[in-house]
């Protein structure tokens, strides 16, 4: 398999449209430069905060609800 540069090209475009929604989601272009640092700031922190709860909680809970299902089937 070859590396294409205009694969590269799509990828950069995707990023940048993504980019570009989260800077109009938040209304960040029209912010000074230090009150973009604080929503990115905050927005970074949620969502690593719910990244983290995700991969804690996410498998206690299933793990529970397999060994209630699987009570009910005994």
């Amino acid at each position: 398999m070859t590396f294409q540069p205009t694969s590269m090209k799509r990828v950069k475009a995707f990023f940048y449209r993504i980019y570009m929604a989260y800077l109009f989601i938040f209304c960040c272009i029209d912010l000074e430069p230090w009150e973009q640092v604080v929503i990115h700031t905050f927005s970074t922190t949620v969502v690593t905060m719910v990244a983290f709860t995700a991969y804690v909680f996410i498998p206690i809970h299933l793990r529970l609800a397999f060994q209630f299902f699987l009570q009910l089937l005994k």
